[in-house]
């Protein structure tokens, strides 16, 4: 069986959740278990090891279950990024449309050096608005995004041509 077949086995479908007309793509299980969870790291590090990644970044909170992982395996550090005044030092901020409102994701100014080659990273890619605001935030501190990781992709919505001209790399896409 392939990492893909592995953790899409794993993902459960869950229709009329939150609204009706809407599958909600459960994850949980992949992180229950252990083969499941290796297979969807080793997938994503295999698709992005040659890119010389020196920093994952993820959002909280989901993007926290993997980010860490990849980042060790990739041997890179770890950034956070975190809803504002969570981090305790000097952060820099980016605010980010949500479909009926906007938010805002910050992280520590001072853990990113110009020119670092940054991994952006997220449970979910649909609309494509969170990594977007984390591409926006690596570029503002000068860093490069050499590209976006998900675990899973919901096609459909046009996150992938909202976050070009960075590469993409999906384990697993619904339509």
């Amino acid at each position: 069986m392939s990492h893909v077949e592995e953790v899409a086995a794993r993902i459960v479908a869950i229709p009329d959740h939150p609204e009706p007309g809407v599958t909600f793509r459960d994850i949980t299980p992949v992180f229950a278990d252990p083969a499941a969870l290796a297979a969807a790291v080793h997938h994503l590090t295999d698709v992005t090891r040659d890119l010389g990644v020196q920093r994952v970044i993820a959002a909280e909170a989901r993007g926290f279950l993997l980010g860490p992982a990849l980042a060790l395996e990739l041997g890179a550090g770890f950034l956070l990024a975190r809803k504002p005044g969570k981090l305790p030092r000097d952060t820099l901020a980016v605010e980010y449309a949500l479909e009926y409102g906007s938010d805002q994701l910050e992280v520590h100014a001072d853990l990113l050096e110009p020119g670092t080659r940054v991994l952006v990273h997220d449970d979910l890619l649909a609309t494509g608005g969170t990594a977007e605001a984390l591409c926006r935030l690596v570029e503002d501190l000068g860093g490069e995004v050499v590209a976006c990781s998900f675990l899973v992709e919901l096609s459909a919505l046009g996150g992938r041509a909202r976050l070009a001209p960075h590469a993409v790399h999906s384990l697993v896409t619904y339509d």
